[in-house]
């Protein structure tokens, strides 16, 4: 009778594998090369069953590329105010006079423009400070351009 060596036994096994419960596309296609290198070869694998398998993988595949562009369009949102509006500095705003002592536009509505020096931060909203002093917030704004176009129409309208 022959007998089992005892070195082939699970728990004396040296190399230890690591658990994980993520189960990603490398996973899914080690298994299913596996089961396909090992399938009955008088009972080979229904081709139904195998399609199933593949849009599963497939489906597997494109929702962890949506799960990227949402970390990424998560990431762009958390942009700090001042760097996603940082681009206004040197342009041309225009935007409905404020009354000061009410802060809402005033009435009779005037358009006022200015030039953008900076932008600052109050609360987590982008502050727009102008050439004249003036601050406002970005949501005001009702137009933006280049000073070089302001003034390249206001010469070909003389």
């Amino acid at each position: 009778m022959t007998s089992i060596d005892p070195t082939y036994y699970l728990n004396n096994q040296t190399n230890q594998r690591q658990v994980s419960s993520n189960l990603g596309k490398d996973e899914f296609l080690k298994i299913l090369m596996t089961q396909l290198q090992n399938q009955d070869p008088l009972n080979p694998m229904d081709d139904k069953e195998f399609i199933s398998q593949m849009a599963t993988f497939s489906s597997l595949e494109q929702l962890m590329n949506m799960s990227r562009s949402i970390e990424l369009l998560v990431g762009n949102q958390m942009v700090s105010p001042v760097i996603q509006y940082s681009h206004l500095i040197g342009k041309q705003v225009s935007y409905y006079k404020i009354d000061e002592e009410t802060g809402k536009v005033a009435e009779p509505k005037e358009m006022v423009e200015s030039v953008v020096t900076s932008i600052s931060q109050n609360q987590g909203y982008a502050v727009i400070e102008l050439q004249d002093g003036t601050k406002i917030y970005t949501d005001e704004i009702l137009k933006i351009s280049d000073i070089s176009e302001e003034a390249g129409e206001s010469q070909d309208g003389e």
